[in-house]
């Protein structure tokens, strides 16, 4: 028997997770994020159509409001998703039962919310994402309290280190996930996407890793032309051109495009003048870069919204609000919706 699995989703940004949980065959009830610009987006997308968008600060949630929605709708089984915004505290414990929470207010930091939601709706199942420093041994506390805590509860869990290239996702964006179920969770996902010169022939399930030229090249066109992409009258244009594909600004510091008085090796950020190999996949798609931080398309001007978009593997179709900046925020923060559909995939047989 096929079971019926719903999700509620925190922390939902544009709907990175919320989309791959869609496509998962997971319907998703409800999303709560704080971000004005972010639920305009979900309320704009038809597949959040039938779900319930909340626009406020988790702090001040309503926990009722998630029970009555769950109360109202007929499943055998639901699972609570979401990325809280993390900046590890030193303070060991302060994830777990801290009485001065609201005092301590810090937009950077949500994870103590994302456990408290999870104690109070004992969902069948979660799905916590988050940056792969969280497993720095700086950070061991963050994870130890967490895995104390929701065992504590009766879940048992699975720390899984994703590179989403391996999920066929045109990017190389690394992070951890950690799935909580009620029930022993065996195995993990299994890689769809290794790159093609250690692929085995005869292993007809694993596909070469997707390219950047696969996924974006139909939007090289004038129809898709951005005012935002224009960089030929910037300070380091002249530098830009002359960095191969798939290269950065350290290109110029050795022969025989080097050397360059400007730059040398070490001194700047690895993605300063960061430029795109259309037959390669992606590096990280940036949330919030600076002027000349890429990745740039290899003609050598900045992405266009389609094209950060589809890197990270929101539908074509897919609807943003907000002006430019807010748009390349949401994307960049948010998890790209053909690695949640697996990790979700994954998580549901294990509830």
């Amino acid at each position: 028997m096929i079971k019926k699995i719903v999700a509620l989703s925190i922390f939902s940004g544009c709907g990175g997770l919320d989309i791959g949980s869609h496509l998962a065959g997971v319907p998703v009830l409800a999303c709560l994020d704080f971000d004005k610009d972010c639920t305009e987006t979900l309320k704009a997308n038809y597949m959040f159509n039938d779900a319930k968008i909340f626009h406020e600060d988790i702090t001040d949630f309503n926990i009722n409001e998630f029970k009555k929605i769950l109360e109202a709708k007929k499943y055998d089984k639901f699972i609570l998703i979401g990325g809280p915004p993390c900046q590890p505290f030193s303070k060991a414990g302060y994830w777990v039962g801290n009485k001065a929470r609201k005092k301590d207010k810090d937009p950077r930091n949500m994870v103590n919310e994302y456990l408290n939601i999870v104690k109070k709706l004992r969902p069948d199942g979660f799905l916590f994402e988050n940056v792969e420093s969280l497993l720095h041994p700086s950070n061991k506390h963050v994870i130890l309290e967490i895995t104390k805590f929701v065992a504590s509860l009766g879940y048992h869990y699975k720390i899984i280190r994703v590179n989403a290239l391996d999920f066929g996702v045109p990017q190389k964006r690394k992070r951890i996930i950690i799935l909580g179920s009620k029930k022993e969770i065996k195995g993990e996902p299994e890689k769809t996407h290794h790159d093609k010169k250690f692929i085995n022939a005869r292993d007809t399930k694993i596909k070469p890793f997707v390219t950047t030229g696969d996924v974006i090249r139909k939007f090289d066109k004038n129809k898709y032309f951005e005012k935002e992409e224009v960089a030929n009258n910037g300070t380091y244009y002249s530098d830009l051109i002359r960095v191969p594909r798939g290269k950065n600004y350290i290109a110029l510091t050795k022969k025989p495009l080097g050397p360059h008085p400007k730059f040398k090796a070490g001194k700047r950020f690895w993605n300063f003048l960061l430029k795109l190999d259309p037959n390669e996949p992606s590096w990280t798609i940036a949330a919030q870069p600076g002027p000349w931080v890429g990745p740039f398309h290899w003609t050598s001007r900045r992405l266009r919204v389609p094209e950060i978009a589809a890197i990270q593997t929101f539908p074509e179709e897919y609807i943003f609000k907000g002006n430019r900046r807010s748009i390349q925020k949401q994307i960049g923060n948010a998890v790209p919706p053909v690695l949640g559909k697996k990790m979700i995939e994954f998580l549901s047989e294990n509830i």
